[in-house]
């Protein structure tokens, strides 16, 4: 008797995160692929800025709503074909988006980006979890979040400069392309039958009750609201810093700019060096804890007292750096809380907490400034650090029994 033999042909770990992370590159481009042309866009529809906000609405919308049940779908049909599917409907909305002279259909356009945008984080790190060795998953992690931090760093000077060349619509239907381009990078990974998570037909009904009891368990839910936290706070610095330096100090714009400049560009290599520690520790909820205090305390000092500008600079860079090192290890944390064959779906719902906490950042925010408290901004920030320190210390048992 003869027995079939199918090869587990598994594709190299260093393309598997090539391509995963050229995909989060292109997710984070997409993001911020309004923000520099919105003037352009507005003038040329003659709309409100209350008006455009719709497409925004509309884009972070159906991200919040869907990135859930496409976690549930990359654990059913394969994070490859979910992630290559992901880039090409968001391509496809942002070129026809240009193409389309209509404003209203403009804003469906986002809603169909929207959509294609829940496919990255249940699939990139679905990938990586898949493809990527444990001893080396805390680096993957890392250059992928660099990868999505470099892309929202690029976006704006390269989409002005497509726009002198092409107008705002060239500038659209060239970032439709590149995500075309990385689709198909991604649909290159060969397919590893090992790397597919088998279900029966007759199992569905009880697998889905697994599986939204492993999401509702408590780890999940406090992992969710940890990177709801920290997008109140990564939101609270990016949108609001300059305006509340400038408030509470008469800091210039020039060096409050320069300030965030230096939270966000020490953040990045951050990043890298969280990567690096992950790899020499199993400690992650330590590092993480460590990071967050280390990032509070620096915003409190910010609060607390004027610094002078060179101070101010240090400062934030600090905080902005012990923020991104913390980013490696928060990934891990979720990663040893996901029972096998899971991590589509868990990493799907959890970052939804970026979706909610986008959401909820400016109406926290926003009045703080509008009642005249900029250093309320800052103590605010401190405080959602220190708070994020509880969810990480209670969320990390083990969710395995659960599924």
């Amino acid at each position: 008797m003869t027995q079939a033999v199918v090869a587990d042909v598994r594709p190299a770990p260093t393309r598997v995160l090539g391509a995963v992370s050229a995909a989060h590159f292109v997710s984070h481009y997409y993001i911020l692929l309004l923000a520099p042309l919105l003037p352009f866009v507005r003038a040329d529809y003659n709309v409100s800025y209350t008006e455009i906000g719709f497409a925004l609405a509309a884009f972070n919308f159906v991200s919040a709503a869907l990135q859930t049940p496409a976690g549930f779908l990359v654990d059913r049909l394969g994070a490859r074909a979910l992630l290559a599917g992901g880039l090409i409907v968001g391509a496809v909305a942002f070129i026809l988006a240009g193409l389309i002279n209509s404003f209203w259909f403009f804003v469906v356009m986002f809603a169909f980006a929207g959509l294609g945008n829940t496919a990255y984080h249940p699939a990139d790190y679905a990938l990586l979890s898949q493809h990527v060795p444990a001893q080396k998953i805390g680096q993957a992690f890392s250059v992928h979040t660099f990868a999505g931090m470099l892309g929202s760093a690029v976006a704006p000077p390269t989409l002005l400069l497509l726009h002198q060349v092409w107008g705002w619509r060239g500038a659209f239907a060239v970032a439709g392309l590149v995500g075309i381009g990385v689709a198909a990078l991604v649909w290159a990974i060969p397919e590893s039958p090992a790397a597919t998570t088998s279900r029966k037909k007759a199992d569905e009904k009880e697998q889905s009750e697994a599986d939204w009891r492993v999401l509702l368990s408590g780890p999940i839910l406090l992992n969710l609201l940890f990177f709801l936290l920290l997008a109140m706070t990564n939101a609270g610095m990016n949108n609001y810093s300059v305006v509340a330096l400038n408030g509470l100090y008469a800091t210039p714009m020039e060096t409050a700019n320069a300030a965030l400049t230096g939270f966000l560009l020490a953040s990045s290599i951050g990043v890298l060096a969280g990567g690096l520690l992950v790899g020499r520790t199993n400690r992650h909820a330590l590092v993480a804890t460590c990071g967050l205090a280390i990032t509070a305390a620096f915003v409190l000092l910010v609060a607390g007292a004027d610094l002078g500008n060179a101070g101010i600079i240090a400062a934030l860079s600090f905080a902005g750096f012990f923020s991104g090192v913390i980013m490696p290890s928060r990934d891990m944390i979720v990663r040893a809380v996901t029972p096998p064959g899971s991590f589509g779906k868990v990493f799907g719902f959890v970052t939804t907490g970026f979706n909610l906490g986008g959401i909820v950042a400016p109406l926290v925010f926003g009045p703080i400034m509008d009642h005249g408290s900029p250093r309320l901004v800052f103590v605010v920030v401190g405080a959602l650090c220190l708070v994020s320190i509880a969810t990480v210390a209670s969320g990390t048992r083990s969710t395995s029994a659960a599924g």
